[in-house]
């Protein structure tokens, strides 16, 4: 698989000999990353190994994997470290998880990590889909895959004006699958700058109606829904305590995680979560209004 985005001179350099050197500048140190997975409605045996990998290419990143399993079930291809893993370890989580409860004191270790700064955290698709009876992950996600009753959605109407409808009102959330174009909402947000104003997304779900408390939410970009109409929030992060949090509900499968823009704003995302800067470019190779790009994918 080629490298996604360009390695730096000093990446180039390391393992050569070399006389001592100032100490590192921030953004030349690697973010240590944890990826959660384990149980899924989604082919997480696939998406983390791949997900790792554009991380890794990436040049910004280490990358670890804890996996939380079904009693009796197997690990991935990827190595794993123990779950529960020690979260100190690590400067962002990216959850590929939708399955059971984490156990009751991993959960107040996660949120007093986020809450604190100490921990951001990504997630991307269906990992919004677990967790409803976890009042601190809904608020930490803004929005999930949950019923009218559940909370409120937020959508943007074709005059670019954000409208909140209440939770009872509306539809379930749902999803169509295509092609979509999406529309960068806050082109001055460190994870959009740079991005065209729109960008064609490779084939993928697209949810809608998306429901919870969503306090605190900046949506950075959007997509528009045939079933609803409008414009649904795709890209957003969410303030919480002193934590960043970002939330893409693109990245069904492969192929579309292989989508450059979205392959670029999961890396700018995990980026701006660990640190609160981005310092990973835009690659040239990003998609336009009207044509997709995707990174080639290794067979095996």
């Amino acid at each position: 698989m080629k490298t996604l985005l360009p390695i730096t001179a000093l990446a180039l350099l390391l393992g050569t000999a070399a006389p001592p050197a100032p100490a590192a500048d921030p953004a030349d140190t690697k973010i240590a990353v944890l990826i959660i997975d384990g149980q899924h409605n989604h082919n997480w045996r696939a998406t983390t190994p791949f997900l790792k990998q554009v991380l890794e290419k990436s040049g910004r990143f280490t990358v670890e994997v804890s996996s939380n399993l079904k009693a009796g079930d197997k690990p991935g291809e990827t190595p794993t470290v123990p779950f529960p893993p020690d979260l100190g370890k690590y400067q962002v989580v990216v959850s590929n998880y939708n399955g059971a409860a984490w156990p009751e004191e991993f959960q107040k270790s996660f949120d007093s990590r986020v809450r604190e700064g100490k921990l951001g955290f990504v997630l991307f698709h269906a990992a919004n889909n677990c967790f409803a009876n976890w009042p601190e992950f809904n608020r930490m996600v803004g929005m999930a895959w949950r019923n009218a009753k559940f909370g409120d959605r937020l959508y943007v109407d074709e005059a670019g004006k954000e409208v909140r409808v209440p939770k009872g009102e509306g539809a379930n959330t749902g999803e169509t699958n295509h092609p979509y174009p999406v529309i960068v909402r806050q082109a001055e947000h460190p994870i959009t700058k740079g991005m065209p104003k729109e960008w064609l997304h490779a084939k993928d779900q697209l949810m809608h109606n998306l429901r919870g408390p969503a306090e605190e939410v900046q949506v950075l970009a959007t997509a528009y829904c045939p079933q609803t109409k409008v414009h649904e929030p795709i890209v957003w992060t969410v303030g919480y305590g002193k934590g960043r949090i970002v939330h893409t509900p693109m990245g069904h499968d492969v192929f579309a995680m292989s989508c450059v823009g979205f392959a670029t704003t999961v890396l700018r995302s995990t980026e701006w979560a660990a640190t609160g800067k981005v310092t990973l470019p835009i690659p040239e190779n990003f998609p336009a209004a009207d044509k997709t790009s995707q990174l080639p994918v290794e067979k095996k």
